[in-house]
């Protein structure tokens, strides 16, 4: 059983990048049960309605809006917050967008990794740090089995190849600035321990991005119309919200009592859990008909949009060997657990409820989970 150390978080001091995101609001929410001291620095919630407003997290923790791309501004921060604990995951993270504005994905991307290692360069509080890619900075190649941390990174449209130069980024940073000296005395300076962790495709409730298919399904099904698919053979790793999250804090906790776990860690379901878009759709449609009595279908209407990877896979043998870890939900539980929480929107319920709820039955799952 992998243990992602939540309690090692009690009054710690955190700063979380792009949390007024769908990701971040999860990352904030699972930060603060941990008795975390939060704070996050992101531009205004990127969607309306969302989830970071509709949980209330905008009151609940030390909530500072700003550009990842203003170095000034973002010094600032650093100097007065003092974080022991930096999560970087603010990006411009649309693939669709990037065509369409590629200077802007490269600026946020690119340029939003290097000032935040600037930060974190020039600020002795910070002990750990974790900068959230993606599968996709791979040189996809198509092939049928999962890519390892070691493969070639080039990803090919402009949101993944600026996340393929963030990594870089931080490969660069951590190899000039954050290495321990050889002798005696350099050997005590305390450096932060730098990750960076290649997540596969996240999906939980609360996602109201464009261009992403569970909430596209979400909508539809919402507003009662046919669910459209562009491309149902695109094969992807799918995971709940609260798998790669979990990973992220366990990174952190773990590298900052020890260096030896830095490194760059896959972050990904099981193979089971890898699942074409068709089948995603589908298996959405029937949990919502399940939960709602509402039958909902789908149809495939490719677009001849722009260039995107068909079949990517990782492999997640190291995070299992160095950690111990595996999934806590496959992707069939983590399809209930987004139906429910869009039923309770849809209802209009808690969403802060639900998520407390969600989160609960996790972190206890997690607890009770066979090695």
């Amino acid at each position: 059983m992998f243990d992602f150390g939540l309690d090692f978080y009690q009054g710690k001091k955190v700063l979380v990048t792009g949390h007024t995101g769908f990701k971040g609001t999860w990352m904030c929410a699972m930060l603060l049960r941990a008795g975390a001291q939060v704070t996050g620095y992101a531009l205004k919630p990127p969607t309306e309605p969302s989830i970071y407003e509709l949980s209330g997290m905008d009151v609940k923790i030390n909530s500072i809006i700003g550009d990842i791309r203003d170095l000034e501004h973002l010094q600032k921060v650093f100097d007065e917050v003092q974080p022991e604990i930096v999560i970087h995951m603010a990006a411009q993270p649309i693939v669709r967008e990037s065509y369409k504005n590629p200077v802007y994905t490269y600026e946020v991307n690119v340029m939003g990794t290097v000032n935040i290692l600037e930060c974190v360069r020039m600020h002795s509080s910070v002990r750990s740090f974790v900068n959230v890619t993606t599968d996709k900075v791979y040189l996809n190649k198509e092939w049928e089995w999962g890519y390892r941390e070691n493969e070639e990174l080039n990803g090919y449209d402009p949101y993944s190849n600026s996340k393929s130069c963030s990594e870089l980024v931080t490969s660069s940073y951590k190899n000039s600035f954050f290495q321990a000296g050889t002798d005696e005395q350099a050997a005590e300076t305390e450096v932060a321990a730098i990750s960076t962790a290649r997540a596969g495709n996240v999906i939980g409730g609360g996602d109201f991005a464009t261009d992403r298919i569970i909430p596209d399904c979400i909508r539809a099904a919402l507003e009662g119309k046919e669910i459209i698919v562009r491309n149902p053979y695109s094969t992807r790793p799918y995971q709940h919200v609260l798998e790669p999250i979990a990973v992220y804090l366990m990174i952190a906790a773990k590298q900052y009592e020890n260096h030896e776990f830095e490194g760059n860690y896959n972050v990904g379901p099981d193979e089971t859990d890898c699942y074409t878009t068709g089948e995603l759709v589908t298996l959405f449609c029937e949990k919502w008909n399940q939960a709602t009595g509402q039958q909902i279908s789908w149809k495939n209407e490719y677009d001849g949009g722009p260039h995107e990877a068909n079949f990517l896979k990782l492999d997640c043998s190291k995070l299992k060997k160095t950690f111990g870890w595996k999934p806590v939900w496959n992707v069939e539980k983590a399809m209930e657990m987004i139906v429910g929480w869009s039923v309770a929107y849809r209802d209009g319920k808690s969403v802060e409820a639900v998520m407390e709820k969600q989160l609960k039955e996790f972190l206890e799952k997690k607890q009770t989970a066979e090695p």
